[in-house]
């Protein structure tokens, strides 16, 4: 006989409706994470403490990409970045990075320019002026001396004039000798006079086109090229803002960006100052990327600040800190963030449970023990991220309570 269409679909319900009821009672009974009925056991064995830190991988080298380096010499303190190519690009030795805004160069250049052509004017005037002058002082000159000789011709036909004429005719030769001789020390003065501002001038003039020569050298330099292979990172500035696009550079650090050398990579982390003193050149980390969680890698610490540094939109202080990753994989990359788990000390051979189990109530520490409804008091030593040591109270495999039972409150405490 069939059954009816109301019941086949009360047996097929029937069943799915006592797994809900099931599942329900199972998560709201305590049995899953975080419940009360949650337990651990004592453990024993090597109790390793360590501090846990995020950080940034980047190159342990790098071989910088700079602009032009004479650029306080044109006296231009600082460029901006009109284009560069995107962070991460692989380019070869020589291919194109970025180009650095020309504005300022090209206005000094037109300045010195229009100076430059002034200076060439005046160059040029002066020598006119200058061979004018002394071709005038030439030409007195040669009058003077036929003056000269008229005067001595004047004296040898004056033998036979009276003692007075004689007299007359050798006074006006010494006249002229003495003016002539004056005429030419003079010519000898305007000479050096001339030669010294021709010089003073070619001098500007000179000193002029080799600021613009070496301004022209510059401005080629705004062009900025790779010297080797590698992969384009971009600088940082103080604040770890990058130095993309409308960024501005210093002359006194004329870096545009980097090429890290990637065989052998850092992650640079900050440890607040509460952990610095567990932290020492040599010790052991594990390191992990964000981006590949699966992949796990071993490192040193190769660094650790002295001095300390506030910390941005905060009143916390952290110290600097280098991990050296051991070993080289192919998709690390610079910027990729890191978590650290370094290894401070180990301390052999003790007993730990997990720090959430222990209770402490009235300065007396104490767990919750599982089938004996009691609260055993404990005495407890140092501690990690996540467990505890049990130094008194409790053996190896006991079993607790991570959080309250039910009616814990009655239970009663078992002192040491």
């Amino acid at each position: 006989m069939a059954f009816p269409r109301f019941n086949r679909k009360f047996w097929f319900i029937l069943p799915a409706a006592v797994i809900a009821v099931a599942a329900s009672w199972y998560y709201f009974s305590g049995s899953t994470k975080g419940g009360p009925g949650l337990t651990a056991k004592v453990e024993f064995g090597d109790f390793n403490i360590n501090v846990t830190t995020t950080g940034e991988l980047e190159a342990k080298n790098s071989e910088n990409i700079v602009g032009p380096a004479a650029l306080r010499e044109v006296r231009i303190w600082q460029v901006q970045i009109s284009d560069i190519i995107p962070e991460g690009t692989i380019v070869d030795s020589g291919q194109y990075v970025a180009t650095l805004d020309r504005t300022e160069i090209t206005n000094r250049m037109k300045d010195l320019e229009s100076e430059l052509e002034k200076l060439e004017s005046q160059y040029i005037k002066t020598r006119l002026d200058t061979s004018m002058d002394l071709r005038a002082a030439r030409e007195e000159l040669i009058n003077m001396k036929y003056a000269l000789e008229e005067k001595q011709i004047t004296v040898d036909q004056s033998i036979y004039e009276p003692p007075a004429t004689q007299r007359q005719a050798k006074i006006d030769l010494e006249k002229a000798q003495r003016a002539f001789q004056q005429a030419q020390k003079n010519y000898k003065l305007r000479l050096d006079k001339a030669s010294a501002n021709m010089q003073e001038v070619s001098a500007s003039f000179t000193q002029a086109q080799r600021r613009l020569e070496q301004i022209r050298e510059v401005l080629q330099g705004f062009t900025v090229n790779a010297p080797k292979a590698g992969m384009v990172i971009y600088k940082r500035n103080w604040d770890g803002s990058k130095m993309g696009i409308g960024a501005t550079m210093s002359t006194w650090e004329n870096i545009v960006a980097t090429l890290p050398n990637l065989t052998s990579m850092i992650s640079k982390t900050y440890v607040n100052e509460i952990d610095i003193s567990k932290l020492k050149a040599g010790q052991k980390a594990e390191i992990s990327v964000d981006a590949f969680p699966e992949r796990k890698y071993t490192g040193e610490v190769t660094e650790v600040a002295n001095i300390g540094e506030q910390m941005r939109n905060s009143n916390a202080k952290v110290f600097e800190v280098k991990i050296k990753v051991n070993e080289f994989d192919s998709i690390l990359r610079p910027a990729m963030t890191t978590k650290n788990v370094i290894n401070t000390s180990v301390i052999p051979k003790v007993m730990f449970l997990p720090i959430e189990s222990v209770h402490t109530s009235d300065s007396i520490s104490f767990v919750y023990m599982v089938g004996e409804a009691v609260r055993k008091q404990v005495k407890t030593g140092q501690t990690n991220e996540n467990q505890i040591i049990i130094t008194a109270g409790l053996k190896k495999d006991d079993e607790v309570y991570l959080s309250p039972p039910e009616n814990s409150a009655k239970w009663r405490l078992e002192k040491l």
